[in-house]
């Protein structure tokens, strides 16, 4: 009996505005039946409609810092008062089941899961300028100038840490191109080209 070959883990991240979600979406859509969506557990309250399990793994503070004593997360961040962190059993879990998973996260949290899981398949996607970034959080109409300011300031943090990641993909207005170079890298990661 053949074993079941292991999933991939790909790390992903970028500044806010940059596309990550839209690649992934179309990454989900071609290859979602070999793919999982890692899910954060998290000690904030859900909001209305979330479901525990689907959005997020709603637990308690005192279980979360338990969890974190006995390393049971890939990486974990305190924000706003509460916790957020990616659960080691579950990604592992999917990983076992021949599941590629991807990991969207801030920059802090990548280095955490890029040092415990060095095999890890790290992608930094970019704007093709900072200029073009600052363009396209204006544009979305959305947020108030300080919003954007503070999110044109965490952009700059991150974009230091590009150059830490395997790929870095450059989302330079063309999606499409875009798309194909994070397709042929999620191609020769789980060794289907």
């Amino acid at each position: 009996m053949q074993k079941q070959k292991k999933g991939v883990l790909f790390v992903f991240s970028g500044p806010s505005g940059v596309g990550k979600g839209t690649l992934n979406a179309k990454l989900f859509a071609e290859f979602g039946d070999q793919m999982a969506f890692s899910v954060s557990a998290t000690t904030r309250a859900p909001r209305e409609g979330e479901v525990d399990g689907k959005h997020y793994f709603f637990i308690e503070k005192q279980d979360f810092e338990n969890r974190i004593a006995n390393n049971d997360f890939l990486e974990y961040a305190q924000f706003a008062g509460n916790f957020y962190g990616t659960p080691k059993s579950y990604v592992m879990s999917l990983l076992e089941q021949g599941k590629n998973v991807l990991l969207e996260i801030e920059v802090q949290g990548a280095m955490q899961v890029m040092e415990r899981m060095p095999e890890c398949v790290s992608i930094f996607v970019l704007p093709p300028s900072f200029e073009e970034l600052e363009k396209r959080l204006r544009g979305r109409g959305t947020e108030t100038e300080e919003k954007i300011l503070a999110r044109l300031e965490t952009a700059r943090g991150e974009l230091a840490y590009a150059e830490r990641y395997r790929y870095q993909i450059v989302n330079g207005g063309d999606l499409e191109a875009a798309y194909q170079e994070l397709r042929s890298v999620y191609l020769k990661e789980t060794q289907q080209v």
